[in-house]
């Protein structure tokens, strides 16, 4: 089994910064690939950006190129998201995915808010 979990999250003013922790533990497979998602209210959950552990090969969504960063610290099973830039269209429930073996396993995720 896989536990995930979120932090970070908060309230943020427009144009200001966060970053997001996610703390893998468990059975932590050799290579996986580990995600951010997001869901607004009353919207579907969305892709946000992703990295494997091999070769750390990033994605990013259209919405957040430029202005968020992908990274982890395989030697902890850390995955983080640098958030620049922030516009209150970001707000939401941001959701750590990690992927291995065929299996999905989700955090409980964490707010992140921004406004004035």
């Amino acid at each position: 089994q896989v536990q995930l979990v979120e932090s970070g999250g908060g309230l943020v003013e427009p144009g200001g910064s966060l970053t997001l922790s996610c703390t893998a533990s468990g059975l932590i497979a050799r290579e996986n690939i580990m995600k951010w998602y997001r869901q607004a209210p009353g919207k579907e959950r969305e892709f946000v950006a992703r990295t494997n552990n091999l070769g750390g090969s990033t994605t990013y969504a259209d919405s957040v190129k430029g202005r968020f960063t992908i990274s982890r610290d395989n030697a902890k099973n850390m995955m983080f998201l640098q958030m620049n830039s922030l516009k209150p269209e970001d707000t939401a429930v941001y959701y750590c995915n990690l992927v291995q073996n065929i299996q999905n396993y989700w955090g409980k995720g964490t707010q992140v808010t921004v406004s004035l």
